[in-house]
């Protein structure tokens, strides 16, 4: 990628707005922070400016860090504490007004990432992160990937480790934010007897000093905090668990005035490296990541949107395109020149045409750049295999990945008898239906590389999908299609 290119990544919080341009290899190259807003609307024209001064319109792409519960795979805002932007569509505001891709994840997931790229968890796959501040933000990362569930997990200020503890805004009691953010540290001190003015710094130099209260103090503070910690290690087994945020540095220091504690369930605890310009880095470079790259060997890669027809591929085979601009190949595309201009083609004609077809693709993706990427909409069981094979081979494909689309098949037959009339003369028509529904119930994948099934009578998660492809289109030494 060229030295000249970069994303802006955007880091928002109710007190303060940080954003950022970022260079592919994560340095800083421009930087602005402001004063932030609790009200949504400033907000998001406080977030629109801060795009604006970092030259948007020049930017690859924008990632944006917000507070709360974000839909990891789809960047809707679900709720909020301090700053509540669960009303703003603020990916779509973006996008609308900047012309460019914009992706947008809880701030915490941000973090973690430019800590993983550029910081404490650098050269480490699994990690737990953990921001201490007003409240408490978490995300968690397995594998090189932020673990996201079904919408938006990771969300570690919520795990109990008191049950008869205080009420939390999320509903329940005894959540560690109410026990160990620094919200609470400044309860714990005031119950301790020390007066409102007392701060972390000079209560660290009285409980190294030896002064039980002091000590009985960070014993409160983060006592439940090593709990979550040993839980989170007990569920995900991380290679380490970093604390940052604005107290982070002074929750590290305060573990270790707790007792050593014998369990299966620990991993290293770092301090993050990057302090406030974690979520900066961490948007930046997961909005570079929405840039498609090339294949790295050379190679071209393959997106095999794969079913039986009417099993919904051609539609989802346009949504990745739209993300992605891998252009999109299918059999009917290249056949249905030839059936408007040639009259009377029969169904033995129109295999034949279909064959043609299915090798012009795999000629057309011969003849591209090396490094291109093609998502190819088609009922590749039609063919043998070994056809298959041979095709992917002479066109230099080295990288494939196959999604499944499959659906009842009684809902295939429908699907497809209400288009059967809207079809070109040499489809198959209405008869075809039963013997489709037949397929249907026998089909599988070709499996010459990693398989996502994805069910199309349930609404597509499209991000998610793209997740997917991109990642097991990355290099791995155990992938062969041969």
């Amino acid at each position: 990628m060229a030295p000249e290119q970069f994303a802006i990544g955007i880091d928002v919080g109710g007190t303060n707005m940080r954003a950022a341009q970022i260079s592919p290899s994560g340095a800083i190259l421009q930087k602005r922070s402001i004063a932030g807003s609790r009200d949504p609307a400033v907000a998001l024209q406080l977030i629109k400016g801060l795009a604006s001064e970092m030259n948007a319109a020049s930017a690859c792409a924008i990632g944006i860090g917000v507070p709360g519960r974000v839909n990891g795979w789809t960047g809707d805002i679900i709720s909020g504490g301090f700053l509540d932007l669960s009303g703003v569509d603020l990916k779509q505001e973006m996008a609308s007004t900047f012309g460019v891709a914009t992706l947008v994840a809880n701030d915490c997931s941000m973090a973690l990432i430019g800590e993983y790229r550029r910081g404490a968890a650098k050269g480490l796959r699994n990690a737990v992160m953990m921001t201490i501040g007003t409240g408490i933000g978490g995300a968690v990362m397995e594998c090189g990937q932020i673990v996201n569930g079904r919408r938006s997990a990771g969300q570690l200020g919520h795990l109990v480790v008191n049950l008869g503890g205080h009420p939390c805004p999320c509903g329940q009691r005894g959540c560690v934010e109410t026990e160990s953010s620094g919200t609470s540290l400044k309860r714990h001190i005031l119950e301790a007897g020390y007066g409102p003015d007392m701060r972390f710094e000079p209560l660290l130099q009285q409980a190294e000093a030896g002064d039980t209260t002091a000590i009985g103090v960070l014993h409160a503070w983060a006592g439940p905090l090593r709990a979550a910690i040993n839980t989170l290690c007990a569920a995900f087994d991380p290679e380490v668990v970093v604390l940052g945020g604005g107290m982070g540095q002074a929750a590290t220091r305060a573990l270790e005035f707790l007792p050593e504690l014998e369990t299966w369930y620990r991993a290293e605890v770092r301090h993050a490296e990057l302090g406030d310009d974690a979520g900066v880095i961490g948007a930046g470079l997961a909005a570079l990541d929405l840039k498609p790259k090339p294949a790295p060997d050379g190679g071209r890669r393959l997106v095999m949107i794969n079913g039986v027809p009417a099993s919904g591929k051609s539609g989802l085979s346009h949504a990745l395109s739209e993300k992605t601009g891998w252009p999109v190949l299918a059999l009917d595309t290249i056949k249905n020149p030839f059936l408007e201009l040639i009259e009377t083609v029969d169904r033995p004609f129109n295999r034949i045409l279909g064959r043609a077809s299915y090798k012009s693709i795999f000629s057309i993706i011969g003849e591209s750049a090396p490094g291109s990427t093609f998502i190819v909409d088609a009922w590749f069981g039609f063919q043998p295999l070994e056809v298959l094979r041979e095709h992917i081979a002479r066109a230099g494909v080295t990288r494939v990945v196959e999604v499944w689309c499959h659906a009842p098949p009684d809902v295939i037959g429908h699907r497809y008898l209400t288009r059967a009339s809207q079809r070109l003369a040499g489809h198959p028509g209405a008869a075809y239906v039963p013997e489709l529904m037949e397929l249907a119930h026998r089909a599988e994948p070709c499996r010459l590389g990693p398989v996502l099934p994805v069910d199309t009578t349930t609404p597509l998660r499209v991000d998610m999908i793209l997740d997917w492809v991109k990642d097991h289109l990355a290099p791995s030494d155990s992938q062969s299609i041969f």
